[in-house]
Parts: C-alpha cells; sequence; structure tokens
C-alpha cells in the first residue's frame, strides 16, 4: 500500500479560488508565443493588427489584473486524483464549487451559469462547475481549470460516422465544423478533436485535448501528422483572426483518440477562442 497524503478541503478552495483569477487575468506562454508566430505569419496587413491588439489585451489584463474576456466562462475542472490521496474536511466537489464560487466573487468575474438551460435564471456565482475525475496512481490531487467562454463552445460538433468514412471523413468533418463556424468563436482558434471512444467520450476527448500546451505535438507519429494535416487545411480557409481574413485561422490543432466499437467512428470537435485560460495545481505532500 502506498504513501497515504492528507489534502485539506479548505486547501482545495482556496487553490480553485486563486486558479479562476489566474486562468482569467493571466494567459499562458505557449498562448501567447503562438499568437506572436500568428502576427509573424500574417501577411494581411489587417490580421497582423488584431493579433498585435490581442498581445496588447493579454499585456493590459495581465499587469491590472483585468479578465481578458468580458465572457469568463463555465468553469471546467478536471481532476486527476491520486489513489492514495484523502480529502479531509470536506467533500471534494464541494470544495471545487466552493473554491469557484470564491474565484469569481472576489475577482469580479462574470457569473454565467443559469440553474436551468429552460428556465434560464442565473445561480449567481458561476457555480456549478463542469468536474472531470480521473484516478489516478500515487498520493497527490491535479487540478486542472479552464475558463470556457460561450461563443466558441457553441461552435463545437460531434458526429456519429462510420468506419467506412475513415480518416478522409473525420478530415471533413473537422474542416466543415471550422468553417460552418466562421467568426463566431473569434478566431484564431485553438481546435481540439476527440476520434473514438463513444458518443460521450468523444466529446471529453475533445476538451481534453484542448489541454495539452500548443506547440506540443502528439507522442503517436500518426496523430501527429494528422494533427499537421488538419491545421494546415483549417488555415487554408482563409478566415483569419476575427473572421476579417488572413493565414492564420488556427493556432493548433490538437488530436486524442480512444478505441471505439467496431461499427462505430466517433468524431468530436471541441472549439476554443484565442483566450485560451488554463491553469493547473498540484496538492499533496508526501507524508506517513
Amino acid at each position: 500500500m502506498g504513501t497515504r497524503t492528507r489534502i485539506d478541503a479548505a486547501e482545495i478552495v482556496e487553490k480553485v479560488s486563486h486558479l479562476c483569477r489566474d486562468a482569467n487575468f493571466n494567459l499562458n506562454d505557449d498562448v501567447l508565443d503562438a499568437l506572436r508566430d500568428a502576427y509573424e505569419a500574417e501577411a494581411s496587413p489587417v490580421a497582423k493588427e488584431v493579433c498585435a491588439e490581442l498581445l496588447e489585451n493579454a499585456k493590459i489584463a495581465r499587469e491590472c489584473q483585468m479578465p481578458l474576456c468580458q465572457d469568463t466562462g463555465v468553469a471546467v475542472v478536471f481532476v486527476e486524483l491520486g489513489e492514495h490521496a484523502q480529502i479531509t474536511g470536506g467533500r471534494l466537489y464541494d470544495a471545487i464549487n466552493d473554491g469557484v464560487r470564491k474565484g469569481y466573487n472576489e475577482g469580479y468575474l462574470r457569473k454565467s451559469i443559469v440553474a436551468s438551460p429552460l428556465n434560464r435564471i442565473n445561480t449567481g456565482d458561476n457555480t456549478p462547475a463542469i468536474i472531470h475525475t480521473e484516478l489516478v496512481p500515487g498520493n497527490q490531487v491535479k487540478i486542472t481549470f479552464m475558463a470556457k467562454g460561450g461563443g466558441c463552445e457553441n461552435m463545437s460538433r460531434i458526429a456519429m460516422l462510420t468506419p467506412a468514412d475513415g480518416r478522409e471523413g473525420v478530415i471533413k468533418f473537422v474542416v466543415e465544423t471550422v468553417s460552418t463556424a466562421k467568426a463566431n468563436p473569434c478566431p484564431p482558434i485553438i481546435v481540439g478533436v476527440g476520434i473514438g471512444g463513444t458518443f460521450d467520450y468523444a466529446a471529453l476527448l475533445a476538451k481534453k485535448a484542448l489541454l495539452r500546451p500548443l506547440g506540443i505535438k502528439h507522442r503517436d507519429p500518426d496523430t501527429a501528422g494528422l494533427e499537421k494535416e488538419l491545421l494546415e487545411k483549417v488555415n487554408d480557409l482563409g478566415i483569419g483572426a476575427q473572421g476579417l481574413g488572413g493565414w492564420v485561422t488556427a493556432l493548433a490543432v490538437h488530436v486524442e483518440c480512444y478505441p471505439c466499437h467496431i461499427a462505430s467512428l466517433p468524431v468530436a470537435v471541441n472549439i476554443e477562442c484565442h483566450s485560451h485560460r488554463v491553469k493547473t495545481v498540484v496538492l499533496g505532500n508526501i507524508t506517513s
């Protein structure tokens, strides 16, 4: 039996609260580098100006500790829970939601969650969060927070293709999804693609694909090749920054795959805007 670590729920509340504010105020270096590369790659003066303004916006947000975007998003939280980590003083999900509530209130972040998708009454504190938990070896807890805006999320799609559609069918669906989205998800975008699993799992794969830092290729050469081809075809659409035309419609395309049924080929596309707000913390000290 491994060494057990005790993690206080109160610590989780504080860490999640910080993640909410940090993600909404401070764009990660990989995204900033990708925007700088887009600026250098663009030939269109208009597209260059848009990229420059996005970089200036990120600079102001960091310096003033203000939101990168007025849509401060749904709180999507990925938890890797160590098998030998023990949460004390409260429940994990309660602590995460308390942290989101605290972070959005103290950071003066817009509350964007309605209690019922049909009655549309705002919960007033941006909870509940969307939480995905995976049990992993070890005695630590890794929490990754993503602020997912509504504009880009609304442009996401899923399809149950047939095995006969194959690789070309997947490419066609991804490119059509971006083409249909046009300027709505605030390009330059990041495209997460999930292939395989089931209807629900393909969507989760697509979301998880967005967590990989920009500039990091998939470890599998075939999947990395698919990512490269998809990025080229998406950028060939010419939608460009904020839909005003240009070379760079997407900063990256990330693909994740999983085994699936012999009769199925699920494909999900989760589109992310240029304001890609993701932060991670790891909790837990080794104790006896």
